[in-house]
């Protein structure tokens, strides 16, 4: 199945430069707007994802599109020896780099400029890796999610938080207007880019949800389970893991 190309700005430039582009230019407001407009529930959703890997206990961790690091830090829940955030954004990822500074996080999150789609890592480097609203971003979905799986090791998981498409009344229609109008109008107004909250509901929209997804992780080689529905199903919890 092919996925319809959703892009920020239509600039010519490649999907992957359009996107570090809009999360340089939203970097400073990032944290704020999204935990604004997520009501806060963005916290409670992380935990949730993080709790999905208790039992693997991972030492060592990647933190894919971590922006500034959120998930990343909720990922300390967990114990790890090492975690990486790894992210295209050099804005994003000074915001980040200052926070774990500022909460002396350092010594065990290192935040790194990279590409998703060709990491500089070794084959079976991590126990687990954990994306938070990112692989929507990826310019070729199954190009990353292979690189995500050369990196796991056997029996290691990815843990992929992304958003979806509710389903059932009311909350279709509550998320639908809360995600095409009141999203963007809040976030032209208070991050000053026009394009980059229109983006979020257009790429959810394209977005392969649900056993779509589930379909093109089985098809890169995962194994998988049934993805787990958050809030109504405004997000879901996707978990492969790789053989062993």
């Amino acid at each position: 199945m092919s996925q319809k190309v959703v892009k920020p700005y239509d600039s010519g430039q490649s999907k992957k430069e359009e996107v570090a582009q809009m999360f340089n230019n939203i970097s400073a407001n990032y944290d704020f707007l999204n935990h604004f407009l997520s009501l806060g529930i963005d916290h409670l959703w992380r935990r949730r994802a993080v709790k999905q890997l208790q039992a693997l206990k991972p030492q060592i961790i990647l933190d894919l599109a971590t922006g500034t690091g959120d998930f990343a830090i909720a990922c300390l829940k967990l114990q790890p020896k090492k975690i990486i955030g790894m992210d295209i954004s050099a804005g994003m990822l000074e915001v980040g780099k200052n926070k774990m500074k500022k909460r002396a996080f350092e010594h065990i999150i290192e935040m790194q400029l990279g590409d998703s789609e060709n990491m500089p890592f070794e084959v079976a480097t991590f126990d687990a890796i954990t994306v938070g609203f990112g692989v929507r971003n990826y310019e070729n979905l199954e190009k990353g999610l292979s690189e995500m799986l050369r990196v796991l090791k056997p029996g290691g998981q990815a843990v992929i938080l992304e958003f979806s498409k509710p389903k059932a009344f009311p909350i279709k229609q509550l998320f639908s207007f809360y995600s095409k109008v009141l999203i963007p109008l809040f976030g032209k107004y208070i991050s000053k880019d026009e394009r980059a909250y229109t983006y979020l509901p257009e790429s959810v929209a394209v977005f392969p949800e649900g056993a779509d997804f589930i379909a093109v992780l089985q098809k890169v080689g995962y194994q998988t389970q049934q993805p787990i529905r958050l809030s109504g199903g405004i997000a879901s919890i996707y978990i492969g893991t790789k053989k062993q």
